[in-house]
């Protein structure tokens, strides 16, 4: 198995942490017949040699080592080896692995018909993926398919029937009907959910007209048949504790996220299918139906106010996963969760020891439940976060989940200035402490803060690197409560900081004659940092028709620079000259370059009223498009279903004033 591994130099090999030396001893481990040895063995390799994905100098090498193991009979856990040779050669992405891989191929043929199940399961997708010749490869699965009685290993190779299709178009036609025949019955339910999957990717129009309702019934007929079956149990190692955290029926979530996935912006059917998921007596379907709905809401646009109530209806259970998934799911939604906000305020209401968490190092921070009720907007939430403002440690960022209640949160406006006013300014962390209080003030609209504020703005020491981090949320808080004139000794001694255009926009807001608020905006505009222009063409906007002096240079920032200036400077053209051929051509470029962009420029839209009309074509083109408009595959965090929802708005506001 290892004949030629210590010619190999492994000490001049690299992998993730540096030189490779100690992967001879991770190999050798890897057929050790002492489980824990053949994990950590498993550990080393995908820790360091194939480290999150990425192949090194030392990852090829051990190819033909790992291909040696993998088809030594006598060497147990051989899936796993499979897997990684897979990994490494498929997913990896990199060209020189796969060749690698490739060069060994034949090796997985024997391991079809191997008589470990883990082997043959993990041998169906390498044979498809590295083996040379659609046909004899189709051949070799349809020949281990009648006789295969593992089910797990008829999924896999249902799989591996699925992927060949998509490989191998012009060779699909006999990998399609055998899709078709097991899809039907007498097949067990699992394997004909997962040839549903698998034609749903490949041959869509070969599924049935009641697509969602067969899936459902399947699911459930399932999972009555997967409620009989024990659990298997894992070795305490790195790789068993992982396996162990994974959702105990893996499986039917694949099955699942298969047909989520093919089913793509078929919006409505998908709907259906989650809420047949989240009506399944089973719980653990429940849960995989929740875990996969993230994916849905963060990447597209659709009524889910049905699946979200569904989800809502999850909290009151005793199972503390389940549990767990609806909540970190209904805080992402923001406003969207509004459904579920009867459940949410009743588990609040049960549960006071769910209302902040504690980490196992580092401060408090606001509970899941709690969070969530808030970012809906729901004053409910009030009350109970005026108990856990009443406490003598305020929860991390809680300022800016009280944000997201408005005005209506102005009872909590006492407790928010206590908390500002001990914090502590000779503190490092004191941006930190501060700025999500600040956050709160502002959205309350609290004038009897502004002490407090000043005292972070004049009162922190200038060598700390938080006194920099606190000027910009205290010139931003005083501006919107009104009470800049209050601060104007303060700003004026900062238009020659970093921070000029903030404090020079406050100045003005607060009806300051000073004549140096205009030429800082301008020095601003043409000489400050990336971030200081922005603001700056930001700031100018405001000024409207008095920055006139400013139109020369926001047309040169408007026609060149990166896409961001581009976009705040067309903007702040309009404010100034009302002229909308200068802009409407620089939002219509930035609007499709970066969709980040849609945001600002739909409220510059919006104001801009019928001279917006040429852009008509994108607003429409916004609100009747199914994927949010910052989505990749799989989506992004949660904040981006609160701007896209928000976008959303402000487009139809742009229409309504058209």
């Amino acid at each position: 198995m290892f004949t030629g591994i210590d010619e190999v130099d492994w000490a001049s090999l690299h992998h993730a942490y540096g030189s490779a030396e100690d992967v001879p001893g991770w190999l050798r481990a890897l057929a050790s017949a002492d489980a824990a040895e053949r994990q950590t063995g498993l550990d080393g390799m995908y820790g360091t040699v194939h480290h999150q994905g990425n192949v090194y100098d030392s990852t090829l090498a051990c190819v033909p080592f790992l291909y040696s193991l993998a088809a030594r009979e006598a060497v147990p856990d051989r899936g796993c080896i499979v897997e990684l040779l897979v990994s490494i050669g498929a997913e990896s992405g990199d060209a020189h692995a796969r060749e690698a891989v490739r060069a060994g191929s034949e090796v997985f043929v024997p391991l079809l018909g191997d008589p470990d199940p883990g082997v043959r399961r993990a041998a169906a997708g390498a044979v498809v993926r590295f083996l040379d010749g659609p046909e004899r490869v189709l051949d070799l699965l349809r020949q281990r398919i009648p006789v295969e009685r593992d089910g797990r290993v008829l999924l896999a190779l249902t799989e591996a029937l699925g992927l060949f299709v998509r490989r191998h178009p012009a060779h699909s036609t006999t990998a399609v009907d055998l899709l078709a025949t097991q899809s039907a019955p007498p097949y067990e339910p699992g394997l004909r959910l997962a040839a549903l999957g698998q034609l749903a990717l490949g041959a869509p129009e070969l599924l049935p007209a009641d697509l969602v309702p067969t899936a459902v019934e399947l699911l459930r007929d399932r999972s009555t048949r997967r409620a009989r079956v024990p659990e298997p149990s894992g070795n305490d190692t790195l790789v068993g504790r992982i396996r162990r955290l994974r959702p105990s029926d893996e499986e039917g979530a694949q099955l699942l996220r298969t047909l989520h996935t093919a089913l793509g912006d078929r919006t409505a059917d998908r709907i259906a299918l989650l809420t047949g998921q989240l009506t399944s007596p089973d719980p653990m379907d429940r849960c995989n139906a929740v875990c996969m709905s993230a994916a849905l809401f963060r990447g597209w646009r659709a009524d889910c106010a049905g699946p979200v109530a569904l989800i809502g209806a999850q909290l009151d259970t005793e199972q503390d996963r389940l549990r767990d998934a609806a909540v970190s799911v209904l805080v992402e939604l923001y406003g969207l969760a509004a459904p579920a906000a009867d459940d949410l305020y009743a588990l609040v209401a049960a549960r006071p020891d769910l209302w902040t968490h504690r980490w196992e190092r580092g401060s408090p921070a606001l509970g899941g439940p709690l969070k969530a009720l808030a970012r809906t907007g729901d004053p409910r939430a009030v009350p109970v976060l005026a108990q856990v403002l009443a406490g003598p440690v305020v929860p991390g960022g809680l300022g800016h989940e009280i944000a997201h209640l408005g005005p209506a949160a102005a009872l909590l406006a006492p407790a928010l200035r206590h908390h500002l006013a001990r914090v502590p300014l000779e503190s490092p962390a004191a941006d930190t402490l501060a700025a999500p209080l600040l956050a709160a003030i502002r959205a309350v609209g609290d004038r009897h803060a502004v002490p407090e504020v000043l005292r972070l703005l004049s009162g922190a020491s200038d060598g700390l690197g938080a006194r920099e981090r606190l000027v910009g949320p205290a010139i931003e808080t005083l501006d919107a409560l009104g009470a800049a004139a209050q601060a104007a000794p303060v700003l004026r001694g900062l238009l020659h900081t970093r921070h000029a255009a903030a404090a020079a926009g406050a100045l003005w807001s607060a009806g300051d004659p000073d004549s140096a608020v205009l030429p800082v905006l301008l020095r601003e505009l043409t000489q400050g940092e990336p971030g200081s222009r922005r603001l700056a063409a930001r700031q100018l906007a405001r000024l409207g028709p008095a920055a006139r002096a400013a139109l020369p240079e926001l047309r040169r920032t408007a026609r060149s620079g990166q896409v961001w200036q581009r976009t705040a400077a067309a903007c702040a053209l309009w404010h100034i000259g009302r002229d909308p051929e200068p802009v409407l051509p620089v939002f219509r470029a930035a609007w499709s370059q970066n969709p980040y962009t849609r945001g600002p420029i739909a409220q510059c839209l919006a104001a801009m009223g019928p001279a917006a009309a040429p852009l008509r074509d994108l607003v429409t083109a916004e609100l009747t498009g199914p994927r949010r408009h910052t989505a990749g595959e799989g989506g992004y965090g949660s904040q981006d279903i609160a701007k896209d929802e928000a976008l959303l708005r402000t487009c139809g506001e742009v229409l309504a004033g058209l």
